[in-house]
């Protein structure tokens, strides 16, 4: 095994280092406090094609595996979560319209969303059904046959970028109750019968925006499915393989940036005449940190390569890394504000934004209680284990 990074990824860290340095990092603070949702500097990320970064080349992407994107995702996080947060679920929409939408549905909108010109939504929670997504009731009704359209009713919860987007990727039920009754499809985002409601008023990710959005009769052409009728529940899962790792390779980034301050911090601050580093209990929690954080990335890289390798235990995999990752994430931020004492509590520093950034971490893209139900139902499926050792 080789844990080494390749020229070629050192190349995409600096760059995404770089970015996050210069275009992320110094407004952070700024878009947290007056809920700005930077649309202008998403462009600019995907100039360098940080929204497509694993959607295909022939499309308009990197065609990057999903080792390199987190490479990539874990920088950008360092600088701005919430934003980092929304380029992850930007390019699972990319990718999941790039991989299975028709020929003419991939056309209007793959280039588009992967070089940033365009925004995505993922549709898949309700207000009734968060993770037992499989009982979504919205629904897609054929009318007039296959060259027809379907016409939709129903609603989603929490969706990010809604309202500010511009095209769906949305789940809605299509035959009978279960999973196998849920179908995909792509929606633009200004469909007639669309209606988004209020912005919520969120603990964290305030750069940007969370809706619920609203379909009262809305028609879409009939190739505007995505794969085929009732396949909807499995790409969505497929889909949130990938977004688990995304979402703890930015836990994995932010807890870096919250690291980093605090070990300035303890080479800035005394007391006692000391320095905060002279402290024996302060290194401790210094070494620990380090040490869960190494553990953390490690776990997701080794998570993306099976997600890579098409590896039939990924989807497990995947859960283990989210799992870990997100509470490693919180509980690093947790300590890198407690060593900054009350100036952590504030926001004249990064620690209190950090904090709130990845709560949420440890709820969306599947609650770390459903990672564990995910885990178990492996482990107790295979008598000896032996595949996910």
């Amino acid at each position: 095994m080789d844990f080494e990074l390749s020229e070629d990824q050192r190349a995409f860290q600096q760059t995404a280092r770089d970015f996050a340095a210069g275009e992320l990092a110094p407004h952070a603070a700024k878009w947290d406090a007056e809920g700005i949702f930077p649309t202008d500097v998403i462009a600019k990320a995907g100039e360098l094609g940080f929204c497509g970064l694993y959607t295909p080349e022939e499309v308009g992407g990197l065609g990057l595996s999903r080792l390199d994107a987190t490479i990539v995702f874990e920088e950008l996080a360092r600088g701005c979560t919430s934003t980092t947060a929304y380029l992850t679920i930007h390019n699972m929409v990319s990718w999941m319209i790039a991989n299975w939408a028709t020929p003419a549905v991939r056309a209007g909108w793959c280039e588009k969303l992967a070089s940033g010109q365009k925004l995505g939504s993922y549709c898949l929670t309700e207000p009734g059904s968060g993770s037992d997504a499989a009982s979504l009731k919205t629904t897609a009704q054929l009318v007039n046959g296959e060259h027809g359209e379907y016409v939709i009713n129903g609603s989603k919860a929490f969706i990010s970028g809604a309202g500010a987007t511009d095209v769906l990727v949305l789940m809605a039920r299509t035959g009978a109750g279960g999973a196998h009754g849920v179908s995909a499809f792509v929606v633009p985002s200004d469909t007639p019968g669309i209606s988004y409601g209020r912005k919520e008023e969120k603990m964290g990710w305030n750069s940007q925006p969370t809706r619920t959005i609203s379909f009262d009769n809305v028609r879409i052409p009939a190739d505007h499915l995505l794969g085929q009728e009732g396949e909807g529940f499995r790409l969505a899962m497929r889909g949130l393989d990938g977004g688990r790792i995304n979402i703890a390779t930015c836990s994995v980034g932010t807890a870096q940036a919250a690291l980093d301050a605090a070990h300035a911090y303890m080479g800035q601050r005394r007391q006692f005449n000391r320095p905060l580093s002279d402290f024996q209990a302060l290194q401790f929690k210094l070494a620990d940190m380090q040490t869960e954080l190494v553990a953390a990335r490690q776990m997701v890289r080794l998570a993306a390569c099976k997600l890579d390798a098409k590896d039939p235990n990924a989807t497990t995999y995947c859960a283990m890394a989210k799992r870990f990752a997100t509470d490693i994430g919180f509980q690093i931020c947790n300590e890198a504000l407690q060593i900054h004492g009350g100036y952590g509590y504030i926001r004249e520093y990064p620690l209190e934004r950090h904090f709130r950034d990845v709560r949420v971490h440890q709820i969306l893209e599947g609650t770390n209680e459903i990672m564990r139900v995910i885990i178990a139902r492996q482990l107790l499926s295979n008598a000896s284990n032996e595949d996910i050792r």
